[in-house]
């Protein structure tokens, strides 16, 4: 069974992760969400990773904030996909969670989103377009909703446009 793995490094970032549950929920895309840690729990981080490779998993989504090393560690144990989601939990404002998700050496690819909701978000969307190239499908559903926020932007501005 192909699904989404969400890691998130800490309880507190499930707010803003579940975002990208909810969205993965509305196109049907099967996901798996759990807690753990680069830094706390880097045994059971390891050991996920693989079996939920081994059970079918395709695209890793990873949310941590501070050090945010947990996507890199994933990187590290598996050759799927891995993104990154910075969060802001630091006096940082999540910059800090930036620059430890998006600076990977080479070899090892994080594809790094904006912090916080929007950055999860748009990971269920990452992740829903990696799943799409070989999901007919999928990638119907992801076009009928990008055409709906299109009609939507069109409907808003008839609402407040003035053209000469």
């Amino acid at each position: 069974m192909k699904f989404v793995s969400i890691i998130m490094g800490s309880k507190s970032d499930y707010e803003i992760v579940s975002e990208a549950a909810k969205l993965l929920e509305k196109f049907e895309v099967k996901y798996e969400l759990i807690i753990s840690s680069a830094h706390r729990s880097p045994e059971r981080t390891h050991e996920y990773v693989k079996n939920a490779e081994v059970k079918g998993a395709q695209v890793f989504i990873a949310a941590a904030g501070m050090a945010a090393h947990l996507a890199g560690a994933i990187a590290a144990n598996t050759t799927k996909p891995v993104i990154g989601i910075p969060m802001a939990g630091s006096a940082l404002g999540g910059v800090d969670a930036l620059y430890s998700t998006v600076q990977m050496p080479s070899g090892m690819p994080v594809a790094t989103l904006a912090i916080g909701k929007a950055g999860a978000i748009n990971s269920a969307y990452l992740a829903m377009q990696i799943l799409a190239l070989s999901d007919d499908v999928l990638a119907k559903k992801l076009k009928e909703d990008r055409k709906a926020k299109e009609e939507a932007l069109k409907a808003d501005s008839a609402k407040v446009e003035v053209i000469l």
